[in-house]
């Protein structure tokens, strides 16, 4: 079952970020407390929206956290992606391609021409499972990112 997720939900997601980030050999970058997770979510400005998948004894096993971009190009929204992630032990369970699922249906309801992501390039069973459902890797486009030092630099706050 996918539902959208509620404030009960943040302990349970944030511990599913951390497992993310364990998986992607990334855990020491988790900086993300319960508290800005229910911020960003549920606070007076929500900045992104999340759902949640639930085995059939309503256990939270994975989860899908996006918001909305723009295209300049199309003049319409579309969703990012931010993070996907369904337990190791329920994978295989149509968990995935449930939450996958109900985003392309928000897409396809509210008028939005794009559903967009990013994948490690080593996860391999991600990508073959992301080209199963008919999407297609944006090869010629690189992801830039500023952070800490770079950022604060740039920004004019020094470091």
């Amino acid at each position: 079952m996918i539902r959208t997720a509620t404030p009960a939900d943040v302990s349970v997601m944030h511990s599913l970020v951390r497992d993310l980030a364990e998986y992607e050999k990334a855990l020491d970058e988790v900086r993300t407390t319960p508290e800005q997770l229910h911020e960003a979510l549920f606070g007076a400005h929500p900045a992104a929206y999340a759902h949640v998948a639930e085995a059939e004894d309503g256990e939270v096993v994975g989860f899908a956290l996006w918001f909305l971009n723009f295209s300049t190009w199309r003049g319409v929204h579309g969703i990012y992606l931010e993070d996907l992630y369904v337990r190791p032990e329920a994978r295989g369970g149509g968990h995935g391609k449930a939450l996958l699922t109900e985003l392309a249906r928000i897409c396809v309801e509210r008028g939005y021409e794009r559903l967009e992501w990013s994948v490690l390039n080593w996860n391999t069973p991600s990508i073959d499972f992301y080209k199963s459902l008919g999407a297609r890797p944006q090869d010629e486009w690189t992801v830039y990112r500023l952070t800490d030092g770079a950022l604060a630099e740039l920004g004019g706050a020094g470091v």
